[in-house]
């Protein structure tokens, strides 16, 4: 299975490496390397690639890549998911998934991947297992493990790891029992010149943080279960039961864990949330362009679009930018040519709009094409989809938690043509 995990940094230096069978050189890495020198973006890099004795599969997370040297052949999505269970992890354990934090908790880094994989295979990989195995680190603990010389690794065998419920802890109890779900999702959508969709679909997941006592079974039923299509479930979610009435059934991990995610790719289903009104013109042989750009709320069920920044990437023969924004601040970087148009909450009583010209080199011909626009936003209370939560149900214990359902939008990769 997995022979080996590189972890490469953004600079292209590998600053971890791990080896469950023996040892690979890193000069293995070097056909990575080369295909990130051929990507023109960073997550352009192929996720295989295939060397004369091995594969590298690849994923990349928070400006990490993590790396995985195969000998024989495997699913690579079995490989992908496994990485990104590790990543996850990382996360959870420290807070962040970054280099200087790996760095900070090297051991324990260490201990969870080898607990994470036996001999190359998949192991111990849900949360709740690891944290009984693996204590989290504590500045307290970390102070008496370099007293004492002791690890962070348990005595005993995780209760758990072998219920019928592996990701399930028992003798879970809580004073405020409560379950919370973050329903979030992300629109990918390509709009053309004149305004007219060329492809757009969401990207949905519900997060969900629960901490209830004993063992309790919950039931999540939709108000409209049919739009939810590509689905993908924790391993606590009775798939039959799904299958049959579009209800989930399921007794939860303790904490935070991600219940599902789901993929909505029939473009009638998809409302964008914002248009753009653009003006941007280039006059052959003149030293001047025009930049005109309207932006608003289309369909957004009333809710305000917050967070919103603009980008684009004007051309070549663009010296300068003179452009007086309605609201919000505006950057414009004359090296790589990057507009950045920071404008906030859209009110739709008087909407924000960015105006003014560009300066171009003298003497330069037309570009020959027009920059393309960027734009991230978030919506609170709003799935784009329309996906609702009907109701939340417990079963098994006898109290009463305090349940709360939250939606969130936000713009993925939005790209509007001029």
């Amino acid at each position: 299975m997995i022979h080996s995990l590189f972890l490469v940094n953004a600079s292209g230096d590998i600053f971890l490496e791990k080896h469950w069978k023996s040892v690979v050189s890193r000069s293995v890495c070097d056909y990575f390397f080369e295909a990130q020198e051929r990507a023109t973006e960073p997550e352009n890099v192929p996720p295989v690639i295939s060397t004369p004795h091995h594969y590298l599969i690849s994923v990349l997370r928070h400006r990490i890549y993590f790396v995985a040297v195969i000998q024989s052949e495997v699913p690579p999505l079995f490989v992908i998911e496994f990485l990104h269970r590790v990543v996850d992890t990382f996360q959870d354990y420290f807070g962040v998934c970054t280099e200087a934090a790996i760095k900070d908790n090297v051991v324990v880094v260490y201990e969870l991947l080898e607990e994470m994989l036996d001999n190359g295979f998949p192991l111990a990989t849900e949360s709740n297992i690891l944290k009984e195995l693996i204590k989290p680190p504590t500045i307290l603990r970390t102070m008496v493990n370099t007293i004492t010389g002791s690890t962070n690794v348990g005595e005993q065998l995780p209760t758990g790891q072998l219920s019928v419920v592996p990701w399930r802890r028992t003798g879970v109890k809580y004073t405020n029992n409560e379950a919370y779900f973050d329903v979030v999702e992300e629109i990918d959508a390509i709009i053309d010149k004149s305004g007219s969709t060329i492809t757009a679909e969401i990207q949905g997941v519900i997060d969900a943080c629960v901490k209830l006592t004993g063992m309790p079974d919950l039931t999540l039923s939709f108000m409209n279960p049919r739009l939810l299509d590509d689905v993908s479930f924790h391993p606590c979610v009775r798939f039959k039961r799904w299958e049959a009435e579009r209800i989930l059934s399921f007794i939860p991990p303790d904490g935070n864990f991600r219940l599902l995610s789901y993929h909505v790719s029939s473009q009638n289903l998809v409302a964008i949330p914002v248009y753009v009104k653009h003006n941007i013109t280039f006059r052959e042989g003149s030293s001047q362009g025009r930049f005109d750009l309207t932006l608003g709320p289309k369909q957004t069920m009333g809710k305000a679009v917050e967070a919103v920044l603009v980008s684009s990437q004007l051309p070549r023969g663009v010296l300068n930018a003179n452009l007086n924004p309605s609201q919000g601040t505006y950057t414009f970087d004359p090296v790589t040519k990057l507009l950045t148009w920071d404008v906030g909450k859209i009110n739709p009583q008087k909407l924000p709009s960015l105006k003014g010209t560009m300066s171009l080199q003298a003497g330069a011909s037309k570009p020959d094409e027009n920059p393309t626009i960027n734009i991230q936003l978030k919506i609170q209370q709003m799935a784009i989809s329309g996906l609702k939560v009907n109701r939340l149900d417990m079963y098994g214990e006898k109290y009463k938690p305090f349940k709360g359902i939250k939606y969130m939008t936000k713009a993925g990769k939005f790209q509007v043509r001029t």
